[in-house]
């Protein structure tokens, strides 16, 4: 849980508004890129200087500004004077670690999401911030590396597919949520999988290794529900047009979302059932496969007890017995003794009790 821990103490004593980054630097340099389109136009550029970047505000058509970066404070300082973002939404864009929400002001609307992606090399969702800005006739959206799930979303406005194109900015706001909650779902897949393999091997042969399997899956769902919860706060306010900016068009479009992200709450809790009754399942199945081996081993023990009782009374001190002018008699013994519990190991360990 510690990657959703960001250190705010290096805000303390601060004025509200005081940008510090607050995150992990995963990036020395900002990199701008700007989508500037309409319905039968499109201009993509890589963007020097911000200053190119204010007029965008009057423009007549529709622009998508995004920052990959947000170590460069002064870039970020300018360009919230210049599109008039107030001091306190700045300073939540550089706090990495924001609770996702969304929040009108008298000419943008402001939008924290988290993006999720599964590392299957370390086998944990991967978070980062990403922070949308939406106004009349513009989106800017900041986003702390390179490499998103937008790809489908610029794919679509180059080729002018479907109503992206001929909408306004709000549409591509929701163009940009449901791309976020499309690879939520791409993570539910990849745990359903997993857990999937994990039950049919629960019930042929549990492990301590599938305990700790299925406690570290379970650490991860809460995690990420811990991510997606807030997001139906977000959507339920953006569809239901309680923001000027949000046409009652692309609120239809949002509630679809909403109801995604409701189905992904729903399977998270479903997948968190699952996985506590497979932890109740390995305990039952540990539990009764540690039963059978005592059985066995009461088994034998009962037999040998009253053996061993007539062998302790009498001694063994009989004046004939063949092995006691055996020359080898004390190596056999050893021999019988060593291949005796040899034989023992063998049995147990096929018998999975070792």
């Amino acid at each position: 849980m510690a990657r959703a821990i960001k250190k705010s103490s290096r805000k303390a004593g601060l004025p509200p508004g005081t940008l510090v980054h607050i995150g992990d630097k995963r990036q020395a340099h900002t990199r701008i890129r700007l989508i500037d389109y309409e319905e039968n136009d499109l201009r993509e550029t890589e963007v020097r200087k911000i200053e190119s970047l204010l007029s965008l505000k009057n423009s007549p058509t529709i622009s998508w500004i995004n920052i990959d970066g947000l170590q460069d404070l002064d870039l970020i300082r300018k360009l919230g004077n210049g599109f008039a973002i107030h001091p306190l939404t700045l300073e939540d864009i550089v706090n990495t670690g924001q609770r996702p929400k969304a929040e009108e002001f008298d000419h943008y609307v402001f939008v924290v999401l988290k993006m999720l992606r599964y590392d299957p090399g370390e086998r944990h969702i991967r978070i980062e911030q990403v922070s949308l800005i939406l106004g009349e006739r513009y989106l800017v959206s900041f986003q702390e590396t390179p490499g998103d799930v937008f790809d489908g979303v610029r794919a679509r406005l180059r080729k002018g597919q479907g109503r992206i194109r001929r909408s306004g900015a709000d549409y591509l706001l929701y163009a940009l949520m449901d791309a976020l909650v499309d690879q939520y779902f791409i993570i539910l897949e990849t745990f359903g999988e997993k857990i999937e393999v994990m039950e049919e091997e629960l019930l042929a042969n549990p492990t301590t290794e599938m305990l700790q399997g299925l406690h570290d899956m379970k650490r991860e769902m809460i995690f990420f529900r811990k991510q997606v919860w807030p997001l139906r706060e977000i959507l339920s306010s953006l569809s239901k047009r309680e923001m000027t900016l949000i046409t009652e068009a692309t609120g239809v479009f949002l509630r679809d979302v909403y109801d995604h992200s409701i189905q992904v709450v729903d399977t998270i809790e479903s997948y968190r059932d699952l996985l506590s009754g497979m932890v109740d399942i390995y305990l039952s199945t540990v539990s009764n496969r540690m039963n059978e081996v005592i059985k066995v081993l009461t088994i034998i023990a009962t037999i040998f007890i009253p053996l061993t009782f007539v062998a302790g009374i009498y001694g063994m001190n009989f004046v004939y017995m063949p092995e006691l002018r055996w020359p080898w008699g004390y190596l056999w013994f050893w021999g019988i003794v060593v291949a005796t519990a040899t034989a023992m190991l063998v049995f147990f360990r096929r018998k999975k009790w070792l």
